[in-house]
């Protein structure tokens, strides 16, 4: 188990710096649909004060003997513009939940009862980096909740297609291809006047056997009923409070995996 967390760390982290180590092309390289659908999502995405939904991701990870696994685990996240979030995960070993409201940062981990919480004023895109600086973990797919999501989705790309439309969960959507120098993404855009994400796909070209991540997001509402409170963390009975977060809790976690 512990060798299949580590190859699983490393394809992702993987993915990640090669996505990253590509020259940056200008948005003029882009397929015109394809620049097009981006900019409307992202424009989509950033405007909405508020929303919630729903992903299931798949990791897969190449065994020494050539096999190929997927590992699996389920979000739910509630997102408020511009310092709120709630995110819960639940997977084969993490079974957890993120709180931040603006002014604290929590990780709380049910099986074990316990968190870690960091003082951190700031925005969604403040969390979200403080708790990879924090970890020395990155957030493989939180991409598409920072606030310049465009920007980080075009850097790097060599080229671009756009391959007309798909179903994903039984939605139309548009489908993507961005090419980088190591990776390839492939992204599903959700039809008409709610360019949401449906489907996000990154395949690490220079592994053997081209590993994936895959996330597919769903019950979307842009729209959601938010109470007080929801975003501030108060510690059950018995937790107790840790000063580093225990990376046994997290290791399996698809929007954060060990980096070296």
């Amino acid at each position: 188990m512990i060798q299949l967390k580590r190859n699983a760390a490393a394809t992702v982290l993987g993915a990640l710096l090669a996505a990253g180590a590509a020259p940056a092309w200008g948005a003029g390289k882009l397929d015109p649909d394809v620049d097009r659908i981006l900019k409307s999502m992202s424009a989509y995405m950033t405007s909405a004060r508020a929303f919630s939904m729903k992903a299931d991701v798949s990791l897969e990870v190449i065994l020494g003997t050539g096999q190929k696994l997927q590992l699996c685990s389920s979000y739910s996240l509630l997102f408020r513009r511009p310092s709120e979030f709630r995110i819960g995960v639940k997977g084969k070993v993490a079974d957890a939940e993120f709180f931040y409201d603006g002014k604290t940062l929590t990780l709380f981990g049910r099986k074990p009862n316990a968190y870690v919480q960091r003082e951190l004023a700031g925005t969604t895109d403040d969390a979200i980096r403080a708790w990879e600086r924090e970890t020395g973990i990155a957030a493989t797919g939180a991409d598409l909740l920072l606030s310049q999501v465009y920007s980080i989705l075009t850097k790097g790309v060599r080229s671009s297609d756009y391959f007309g439309t798909g179903w994903v969960n039984g939605v139309e959507c548009h489908h993507l291809s961005l090419r980088k120098r190591n990776v390839d993404l492939q992204l599903w855009v959700r039809t008409g006047d709610r360019p949401l994400p449906m489907k996000y796909v990154i395949t690490t070209k220079w592994m053997t056997g081209a590993p994936q991540f895959e996330l597919i997001l769903r019950d979307w509402d842009t729209s959601p009923e938010i109470k007080d409170g929801t975003f501030t963390f108060t510690a059950p009975a018995g937790a107790k409070k840790l000063d580093k977060v225990p990376l046994h809790e997290i290791d399996e976690l698809p929007w954060a995996k060990e980096a070296e």
